[in-house]
């Protein structure tokens, strides 16, 4: 587990945030990749996943919540594998 205060942890959290912000300024990027998930309303889920990881991203770069984001992105990556595997 990485210290409370590990610059390396912000700066991957804020990396995440920033991603996230990209799903709203260039949402056809991720068209592509979202629609392996969710074939339908790929836009909605483009927008969606990037509120998302905007959320967990902020959640990674600040120590107090940093704990409780790691698990946010564990259910995360979940929920996108599991909708994935159920596209199949």
């Amino acid at each position: 587990m990485p210290e409370q205060n590990s610059p390396a942890a912000k700066t991957a959290g804020l990396a995440l945030a920033a991603t996230g912000l990209s799903h709203f300024v260039a949402p056809q990027i991720y068209e592509g990749m979202t629609k392996a998930a969710f074939p339908e309303n790929t836009r909605t889920h483009v927008y969606v996943d990037g509120g998302i990881e905007t959320a967990l991203g902020l959640g990674l770069a600040a120590a107090k919540t940093r704990k409780l984001a790691i698990v946010g992105v564990l259910a995360y990556l979940l929920y996108l594998g599991g909708n994935v595997i159920r596209q199949k």
